[in-house]
């Protein structure tokens, strides 16, 4: 593998939102992804491809700097718009020689704006000019502190996709923030830079530049470049420069247009620079997906202890014997009454016995029982599910990353969310007629046997069944009074007349066997039901892998780092004694400007 293959798996990783969910600093994680993702696409990956191809110096700048006015005035024509609307520079316009032409029209370099002669969003503006030499071009972009956001965004895309800055101030507005908010990230990615200082009144040209060259000292910038512009009294904002006002930056460019070694240079050291980077800003980047995956597998957490809690809800329902009442316990209770089932179940199993068998018999269709039961279990379900939505939704609505995901889901589809499924009913009660069955099956496996056959033909298979179906239920924790007596006894009634029939040992694994498959079947419909929530994070979470890929991208890339030149110093190459002027002499702490704007 290549550095250009290092950089293109990087690349892929990057190719889906890595950051969804609002935890930590999300929006300055997303915004250096898009950065990252930029500088691949404009820059880096399209440079490596062609390391001879035309230059690229990006104009940058505030708000009426003069950049437009510079870039028509180092031209001569009116090639950029300028005006006195803020913001000025809409679409950006790239200026390059008519030999050029062809290679920037194509998607070797920003790829992502379309080219067009008009104006329109996401486009890119070509015009072509004989003023410039072949191999560089000039960009002019929007302002890096617009009041537009998108313009702002692109200005930082288009840097980022720079050869080289040149990058306009002024004599009022060089000591600013944002400006040098820019400047020092050209320092830490070392991208080639040169500044231009316009509109300085006379009087204020060597205080300003001596006081700017002082800041660029201070902030890492020494070696760069350094022109004036002199303030103008032009007759419209339309009107272009004198040309003796921008002889220097004129001839530098074309000195550097028409030397391919300096421009050769120029483009290494921005390359290097922006690939040293890179050991900096994807591990950086890498560190963000993990917080993002950590937050995903905390809603997964989530809903898993919800759900976890509503099968032990149910668990808890088996056990307490609250299934036993409603229509369940007014069966038994028609049938047996509830003075004397406890004292006679010992001493009379046999006459309660047959009074069993003739209520399954025909006394009370087991029809009636069966379906009963059904109901109750299938209640128990229900709600077992809807509390354990209702949780996973309050849990969600507190979890980091939880309440923006909710709020994209939107309030119709997070209330439905805190409820169990439209379909869970019917879902369960399939279930539960498919635990019934299986019971019977249990009950017919074990009547085969030749020394219980008779007895079990004497309550039929649907009644013995039942019996089972009943004896799974057999705690009484949770009820209370007669309850006890009533509830308690169905169950006990049930195993000690399953015992007369299949033996003690036999019912213990009979009974074990139906409440664990009716507990896995809903163990299943609760996983289905859970599912809803899991299916809100798969669509928009990060693959899982991706740190890890973006780290052994960034290893690759430095693996074959050393496969590029060596880069070169910061300075621009110096074209002669007449190109510029550069200020070379710091002043002293009390040489700086009384009033700066």
């Amino acid at each position: 593998m290549d550095l250009l293959h290092a950089l293109e798996s990087l690349r892929r990783p990057l190719d889906r939102e890595l950051f969804p969910l609002a935890v930590g600093e999300a929006d300055a994680d997303r915004r250096a992804l898009r950065e990252l993702t930029g500088q691949l696409d404009d820059y880096l990956l399209p440079r490596l491809r062609a390391l001879d191809a035309p230059l690229l110096a990006v104009v940058g700048g505030s708000t009426g700097a003069g950049k437009s006015t510079l870039v028509n005035s180092l031209v001569g024509t009116d090639v950029a718009e300028p005006g006195v609307l803020r913001p000025t520079t809409l679409v950006p316009t790239l200026v390059v020689s008519p030999a050029d032409r062809s290679w920037f029209m194509g998607q070797n370099v920003l790829p992502g704006l379309s080219r067009a002669t008009g104006e329109g969003p996401g486009a890119l503006r070509v015009v072509t000019s004989p003023a410039l030499g072949a191999g560089l071009a000039l960009l002019d972009a929007p302002d890096i502190d617009s009041v537009v956001t998108a313009n702002r965004e692109l200005a930082s895309q288009l840097l980022a996709a720079a050869d080289l800055w040149l990058f306009v101030t002024t004599a009022a507005r060089y000591a600013d923030e944002v400006p040098w908010s820019f400047l020092r990230s050209a320092r830490e990615r070392s991208t080639a830079l040169a500044v231009v200082l316009d509109r300085v009144p006379p009087e204020a040209v060597e205080p300003v530049s001596r006081d700017l060259a002082r800041l660029l000292a201070e902030n890492g910038l020494e070696g760069s470049r350094l022109f004036t512009v002199p303030e103008a009294a032009l007759p419209d904002e339309k009107a272009r420069l004198p040309a003796a006002f921008v002889e220097d930056i004129s001839s530098w460019l074309t000195g550097l247009a028409a030397d391919a070694a300096e421009r050769s240079r120029v483009v290494r050291q921005t390359l290097s620079g922006a690939l040293d980077s890179l050991a900096t800003r994807v591990p950086s980047l890498a560190a963000a997906v993990e917080r993002q995956q950590a937050a995903f597998d905390g809603l997964r957490s989530i809903v898993a202890g919800a759900y976890a809690g509503g099968m032990a809800d149910f668990d808890e329902g088996m056990r307490d014997g609250s299934l036993l009442r409603g229509e369940v316990l007014a069966r038994w209770q028609d049938f047996i009454g509830t003075g004397d089932l406890m004292r006679t179940l010992e001493s009379r199993v046999g006459w309660l016995r047959d009074r069993v068998v003739g209520f399954f018999t025909g006394r009370m269709p087991e029809v009636q029982l069966r379906d009963a039961l059904e109901s109750g279990v299938e209640a128990l379900i229900r709600g077992a599910a809807d509390g354990a939505a209702e949780r996973a939704l309050e849990g969600w609505s507190a979890a980091p990353g939880g309440p923006g995901l909710l709020e994209r889901l939107g309030a119709v589809e997070s209330a439905r969310l805190g409820r169990a499924s439209a379909d869970l009913a019917k879902r369960a009660e399939s279930a539960v007629r498919g635990w019934q069955e299986y019971v019977l099956d249990l009950v017919r496996e074990e009547g085969a046997e030749r020394r219980t056959t008779a007895r079990v033909a004497s309550f039929g298979v649907n009644g013995a069944g039942l019996l089972l179906m009943l004896a799974v239920f057999a705690s009484t924790g949770g009820l209370t009074g007669i309850e006890v007596g009533i509830a308690g006894g169905t169950s006990v009634l049930s195993q000690k007349l399953l015992e007369a029939v299949f033996g003690d040992q036999a019912v213990r694994s009979l009974t074990a066997r139906a409440r664990e498959d009716l507990r896995e079947r809903v163990r299943g419909l609760l996983d289905e039901d859970a599912a809803r929530f899991t299916a809100r994070l798969e669509p928009v979470e990060p693959p899982r892998g991706t740190a890890e890929a973006l780290r052994a991208a960034a290893g690759r890339i430095r693996d074959h780092r050393a496969e590029l030149p060596a880069a070169v110093t910061a300075e621009l190459p110096v074209l002669g004694a007449a190109d510029v002027t550069r200020v070379k002499d710091v002043p002293e702490a009390g040489d700086t400007p009384e009033e700066r704007p």
